[in-house]
Parts: structure tokens; C-alpha cells; sequence
């Protein structure tokens, strides 16, 4: 199985990060992978709540999700839609869309843990401001490889993708916006965690650089991890993409050798 990662510098202008994920995309589909994922609301980034409503989708309506349509029709390939906001009712979630080569969804995922944090005589940051919390554990299937989903902050929560493992996910799927001060401490110390104590293949999609008009800051270092924790693909720090196989038969002989699986006992 072979994936592309994109890595973006989006910012509130959604007409420009539409055309800049069809040209990154269309690149990445050159190498001809059987996924394609894009980074966490690589439609718009904006600068609070009002932004991120403003942008948001009613599924199956908005020029986000008919984009990922077009994009996995025209390159014949799956797309991890990253995440874009979507309105359901009287809420918004940041939400996952994926669709198979002939455009079709897929699979949707909530992000189920959400970022609200109060440092005190610092930072104050809440998601759940603006996005309801999803609460469904979502995997799909790529050519007979089961994939599963998780965005950004549910990185920290080993639970998730230990169930998404149990679930039979082999692939585990992380779009994000993963701040510059966390991230450089944290991003790839978690990710190589989830690879390891899953015996997955872990997937950390980012974004890279500053938005809100230069306020805000993500790290980037988007990086595709093998069951081992090693790192096998990274885009650098720039607007761009990286392409690597998995290796199935090695995740086997991973987990066979240390089969954390079969011996939980909480």
C-alpha cells in the first residue's frame, strides 16, 4: 500500500486553499498512491470561532467536499479528506471526509477529544466553542487494508487508536494543525507512540507555518511512521508532499514479535 501526505500552509481564504490542495494533490497523485491525505482544516484556518462557521459545509453541499470529490474521481485514488468544518443542524463539527476513486464517500469521523485548555496567566484556548464533539470510533477500508481515524488532538488519547487497532485498523490516520510550541516537543514523541504501542503504521498530517494573519503557528513535520516507530517519510519544513509504501508483512512480524495486543488485562 503505498500513501502521499500533504502538507499545507492554509489561511481563511477557502477559494485559494481549494486550488492549492487540487495542485498539491494532482503532484502527489503522480506518484501513484492508493491514499491521498490532506491536513486538518486545509479549507480554511482562520482566527476563531466566527471564521471556522463561516467556512463550515452542510454535507453533501459546499466547494470543499465537491473538490475531494473531484480530486479522488479524477486521480482514481482515496482521499482523506483532512478535516473541514461541518454543519449538522445547530452544530459544527471538525470533520473527517473520505472517498474511494469513484468519488463516493466513504467514511466520516467527528473529532471526538477537543483542545480547551486554560494556562494560567497564559494561554486560553477553547475548541469546544466552536466544534461539537463527535463520539463514533471510524475505520474504513482501502484495498482490503483497514484504516483508522483520529484528528489532531486526539493524539494524546491512546484509548482511541487502541481501540481503532482493536477494531482491526492496521493504518492509523492523524490530519492536524498541530501548534508550533507543543509540537516541537511533542508531535513526533506521540505519533512514534502510537505507532509502537499499536504495532501500526501511524500517519501525522500537518499543517505547516503561520496563519491568522501571522498570530498563530503550526510545526508541520508531517511524517509517515512504520509499527516499529521509525520514521520512513517526513516533508520538510515547507508547503508540500512525501510518498512512501507500507509494508504489510512487516507490521505482521511486528506484532507477532511483540503482541501487546493479546495481553491487556484493563
Amino acid at each position: 500500500m503505498k500513501i502521499s501526505i500533504i502538507q499545507m500552509n492554509s489561511q481563511g481564504d477557502k477559494a485559494a486553499n481549494i486550488e492549492a490542495a487540487r495542485s498539491l494533490v494532482a503532484k502527489a497523485a503522480a506518484d501513484k498512491p492508493d491514499l491521498i491525505v490532506l491536513p486538518e482544516y486545509w479549507a480554511v484556518l482562520g482566527d476563531g470561532p466566527a471564521d471556522f462557521h463561516a467556512s463550515a459545509e452542510e454535507f453533501p453541499e459546499g466547494d470543499a467536499y465537491t473538490a475531494m470529490v473531484e480530486m479522488a474521481r479524477e486521480h482514481g485514488v482515496t482521499l482523506h479528506g483532512g478535516s473541514i468544518v461541518e454543519k449538522a443542524g445547530n452544530e459544527f463539527h471538525n470533520t473527517t471526509v473520505v472517498f474511494g476513486p469513484d468519488g463516493e464517500e466513504k467514511a466520516r469521523y467527528r473529532k471526538i477529544h477537543l483542545f480547551d485548555v486554560d494556562v494560567p496567566g497564559g494561554v486560553s484556548h477553547r475548541e469546544s466553542e466552536t466544534i461539537a464533539r463527535g463520539s463514533e470510533v471510524v475505520t474504513y477500508d482501502v484495498n482490503g487494508t483497514t484504516v483508522g481515524c483520529g484528528i489532531c488532538y486526539d493524539i494524546r488519547f491512546p484509548e482511541l487508536f487502541r481501540k481503532l487497532r482493536d477494531n482491526g485498523a492496521d493504518v492509523m490516520v492523524l490530519p492536524a494543525a498541530f501548534t508550533l510550541m507543543t509540537g516541537k516537543d511533542h508531535w513526533e514523541v506521540l505519533a512514534r507512540a502510537r505507532a509502537i504501542e499499536t504495532g501500526s503504521h501511524f500517519i501525522a498530517v500537518g499543517q505547516i507555518g503561520t496563519h491568522a494573519g501571522g498570530k498563530k503557528a503550526c510545526y508541520g513535520h508531517s511524517m509517515v511512521i512504520d509499527p516499529w516507530g521509525h520514521i520512513s517519510a517526513q516533508v520538510g519544513d515547507h508547503v508540500g508532499h512525501a510518498t512512501a509504501e507500507l509494508n504489510h508483512e512487516y507490521r505482521k512480524r511486528v506484532r507477532q514479535n511483540v503482541p501487546v495486543q493479546n495481553h491487556h488485562v484493563l
